[in-house]
């Protein structure tokens, strides 16, 4: 067993040593993508605000507003190609597959199963490319963080 972990090991530190890290100024093609996507997601947003779609209460527009703001920060900090904004758009493709797979269950029609399927499929890509952007882009060293591991 020690003998698997240990050619496990050796695998991870061949994939570290493999990975390239940016250049000042240079983002990966899938945080290209996932900038165009936040920014499309963003002016969605921003007309479904503007045209009052939904019920109308206030609760919904606010909810809206807080979405646009960190659509907003996202896409800004993606263009930039920092950490947390990658990490962040993770997380909103993770719960869009999840939540599109649940819908994907529920589909009355041929249509809605299709545009199900297809959240889910270019999500999750689009969330696997930037798993290896994150490791090229590299999470910042925290202040006081030992430097000798």
């Amino acid at each position: 067993m020690a003998r698997g972990y240990a050619r496990g090991r050796a695998k991870d530190e061949a994939a570290r040593a493999a990975l390239v890290p940016l250049a000042p100024g240079e983002r990966p093609l899938a945080v290209t993508v996932a900038f165009v996507v936040a920014v499309v997601a963003l002016g969605a947003n921003l007309v479904a605000l503007v045209l009052n779609f939904g019920d109308g209460n206030g609760r919904q527009t606010s909810y809206t507003i807080v979405g646009c703001v960190l659509l907003a920060m996202m896409a800004w900090g993606m263009w930039r190609a920092r950490y947390w904004a990658v990490l962040g758009m993770q997380a909103l493709l993770a719960i869009s597959v999840l939540l599109a797979a649940l819908a994907l269950t529920t589909a009355v029609n041929a249509a809605a199963g299709l545009f199900s399927a297809a959240i889910v499929v270019g999500a999750g890509a689009l969330f696997w490319f930037l798993v290896k952007a994150m490791a090229r882009i590299q999470m910042p060293e925290r202040p006081g963080a030992r430097s000798d591991r």
